[in-house]
């Protein structure tokens, strides 16, 4: 989930008006999470659009330990017209147990918005995650590209649970 510098403050507005800490009807967090084995880079696979990564390719996302204990997030992505990286530099922390996969994630100040995965392959090699309501979706994956498997099973499971599959973006 990558987010461009000139897109942050709507988002941020957005969030404040909202306060999108909350989960999608349906959508449960894994438990048992272990964050140490979640931080590293992950690319994404799919999405549902948002402005804040329209325009951008090769998206990945990069989670690392802070001094403070709460996790750096690096989202960046390769933007399509005119092939620079954008870069936005952000910090999660849990919303309850830390061994819950529900996060709260911040790119601008004190406005937060959901990260919650709620699958994750048993090696941590990929994670379906959902945002404050059904209109937030991504697959990311240790590698830059999955079975056709794993996307049949996200496509399942995600339309499941009430995303709008049809309007998935898929990396290249």
């Amino acid at each position: 989930m990558a987010f461009t510098l000139r897109s942050a403050l709507p988002l941020c507005l957005m969030l404040l008006i909202t306060a999108c800490t909350g989960v999608p009807d349906g959508v449960e967090p894994v438990t048992g999470f272990d964050k140490d084995r979640y931080l590293g880079r992950w690319h994404e696979i799919a999405r549902l659009d948002h402005s804040f990564e329209r325009g951008l390719t090769a998206i990945t996302a990069e989670y690392s330990l802070r001094d403070d204990g709460m996790i750096r997030v690096v989202n960046s992505g390769t933007r399509i017209d005119n092939g620079e990286r954008d870069v936005a530099e952000g910090k999660a922390t849990f919303v309850g147990a830390d061994d819950t996969a529900h996060l709260k994630v911040s790119f601008f100040g004190p406005f937060y918005g959901s990260y919650v995965v709620f699958e994750l392959g048993s090696n941590y090699d990929y994670a379906f995650v959902a945002g404050p309501t059904t209109d937030y979706l991504w697959l990311l994956a240790r590698e830059p590209q999955v079975d056709d498997g794993l996307k049949q099973r996200f496509v399942a499971r995600a339309s499941a649970l009430g995303f709008d599959i049809d309007d998935l973006i898929w990396a290249e």
